[in-house]
Formats: structure tokens, C-alpha cells, sequence
């Protein structure tokens, strides 16, 4: 188990279900392409559980521009920026909000099937990135550790496991990882507190940490890449699961054009999960490949974190804690 992937459609093809039958997928993430309706997407989830049973699926659920279902039973949920704006005026306020994001975000995904999402934030917000902007909860790495806890908290109320992003810290640097490769040339003094929240949030307990397409001065490969930079997680002590960003984006595979071999490197730097999401080539290249993790059974056990009990939602007092948090969320929609 050592590879996140993408599915097709709206239901699941022949070549979904030979890519899902591959003993080295270790879960799911959907997009806006696999959805229609709550129904739908139900169903979808449901198929996937069919043919690998305990099998992690999530998405993209930040608010604001990263928000892959809207619509029906989904709540159209504010940029993280929002939060940070509000604490500037309201700080109480703003984390009781934050919770409730996080609290709605983890109803509405446990409604379909979904056992988690990748989020939140805990990079810094800057003007020099433009990918994160105001996926980002504000400038402050105290403000972000605060806002994103009390987001994790919300979830929690339905365990829903959560996925910190970009580590070591992409809001502060130019350049879009999607299409390049951002390179950060600060001093580590400098990049002291984008590390903050993401230090917090490993000794809060989070499940999951995402490493970003970055470049740092000290290293020669992408953080995703390095050994040096992943372990630097693992020596606070964090034991939670380390998935790569998308192994598609340019940034990845400007280094590393070969999908089986972008994907060993994440695994071989200290990843517990590589993640091919678009590029269905990409994925059957990899998934053909023996890919191995540094340490498979921690690995499988790390992964197997993101998965939770999805029928907690369907009790009453379930739905009035959700519709209470959808009231206190209003004013923010």
C-alpha cells in the first residue's frame, strides 16, 4: 500500500477497478469530475468500499477556492482567510467558527462515504503566493496553529481525520508548484515560523502531513524528495501518516519524469503514501512498478489512521450538532 489515486468519472470504469484491485493502492482522492449529486457520489463511495473494503477515501475540502463538491448537501464554506480576518476583530469568535468549519466539513463528508479530507491549511498567508493566498488562515503562525486546531476539533466531533499542508511551509514563497518549482532561499532562522503550525499540529495529534513541491536552500530535491526535511517530522515525534502532493504537478516532475521513479523517491525520502491524482498514465506507470515504502507495516498503519466511523452521522443528535454549527458558520457563507 503505498499509492493515492484519482477516479476517472462519475462511477467506476474497468480501468478503475483494475487500478483499485492493485495491492499497492493504499486509498482514494476524488475531485469535481466524480461528482454529480449526493446521490451519486454516495453510490460511488459505496463502490469503492465494495471492492476494497477499509480503504481510505478523501478530498479536497479547505473552503473557498478548494472545495471540490458544492451544491445539494454541501455548504459552500469560506476561504480559511476568513477565519484570520475575523480573529483580527473577534479571536473568540473566530475559533468557535473555525470549529464549526471543521464540524460541518466532516458531517457532510461522512453523509457520502468520505472518511476524510486534505486539510486544513497551517501555511502562512503572503501576497508572494498566489496558490495559497487565502487558503491560508492568516500571517501570524500562532493565529494558524489556533484557527487550524480548532478546525481539527470541529472534525473530530465526527472523527474525521485531518491532513496538515504544505509541509515544511509553501505561503511564504513564490511561484506556483502546480507549474514550477518554487524555490525558497531564506535562511532557516527566516523559515522558522512557517514551520510553527505544523509543529503544533504534530503535537496535537494530527493523522496526516502533506509535503509540499518546494525547494530549500539546504537540500538538493523538492521537500517531498528529501529525506532531511521528512525527517525532521518524525524527529518531533510525529507518527502520524506523510503523504506526498500531487506527484503530477510540475515541480515533482520536472526532477523526476518517470512516474514509478517520482514515486519511489517520495517513498524512499520517508513519505508513507505517494499521490498520483489526473494523470491515469502516471498512475497504471506507477502502480505496474514495485514500489516500497522505508517501513511498510508503520506505513500501512499510518494510512489505515485515515479512516473513520462514517455511520456516527446518522443519529440525532449528530444532525443538531451539525445544524447548530451550520447556524453558527451563517454569518461566514
Amino acid at each position: 500500500m503505498s499509492l493515492f489515486i484519482g477516479i476517472e468519472s462519475t462511477s467506476l470504469r474497468p480501468s478503475d477497478i483494475a487500478r483499485l484491485k492493485n495491492k499497492q493502492v493504499a486509498g482514494v482522492i476524488l475531485f469535481t469530475r466524480n461528482y454529480e449529486n449526493f446521490e451519486q457520489l454516495k453510490n460511488l463511495c459505496t463502490e469503492i468500499s465494495e471492492i476494497v473494503p477499509h480503504l481510505p477515501i478523501g478530498v479536497d475540502c479547505e473552503g473557498g477556492r478548494v472545495q471540490r463538491f458544492r451544491g445539494g448537501v454541501f455548504s459552500d464554506l469560506p476561504a480559511a482567510a476568513k477565519f484570520g480576518e475575523l480573529f483580527d476583530r473577534r479571536p473568540h469568535t473566530a475559533c468557535l467558527a473555525a470549529y464549526a468549519a471543521g464540524l460541518v466539513c466532516a458531517y457532510e463528508l461522512a453523509t457520502v462515504g468520505i472518511d476524510f479530507s486534505f486539510a486544513p491549511v497551517l501555511d502562512l498567508r503572503d501576497k508572494k503566493s498566489s496558490v495559497i493566498g487565502d487558503r491560508a488562515f492568516h500571517q501570524d503562525a500562532a493565529v494558524v496553529s489556533l484557527l487550524s486546531t480548532a478546525w481539527r476539533r470541529g472534525a473530530k466531533e465526527f472523527q474525521m481525520p485531518a491532513v496538515g499542508k504544505h509541509y515544511p511551509g509553501h505561503g511564504r514563497i513564490f511561484g506556483d508548484s502546480h507549474t514550477m518549482l518554487p524555490k525558497d532561499t531564506r535562511s532557516y532562522t527566516a523559515r522558522q515560523a512557517d514551520r510553527l503550525p505544523f509543529y503544533a499540529a504534530a503535537y496535537d495529534g494530527i493523522e496526516a502531513i502533506m509535503a509540499a513541491h518546494i525547494l530549500l536552500p539546504e537540500d538538493t530535491r523538492p521537500s517531498g524528495f528529501s529525506a532531511k526535511c521528512l525527517q525532521g517530522l518524525r524527529d518531533l515525534g510525529f507518527d502520524g501518516a506523510i503523504v506526498s502532493d500531487d506527484l503530477d504537478m510540475q515541480a515533482a516532475k520536472e526532477l523526476f519524469p518517470d512516474a514509478a521513479v517520482r514515486s519511489q523517491h517520495a517513498l524512499s525520502a520517508g513519505a508513507d503514501a505517494a499521490m498520483i491524482c489526473n494523470s491515469f498514465q502516471d498512475m497504471d506507470i506507477a502502480l505496474a512498478a514495485n514500489l516500497l515504502c522505508r517501513e511498510p507495516e508503520k506505513s500501512q498503519k499510518r494510512i489505515k489512521k485515515l479512516l473513520r466511523n462514517k455511520t456516527i452521522v446518522h443519529t440525532t443528535e449528530s444532525r443538531e450538532k451539525y445544524l447548530f454549527a451550520r447556524k453558527r458558520l451563517a454569518p461566514l457563507l
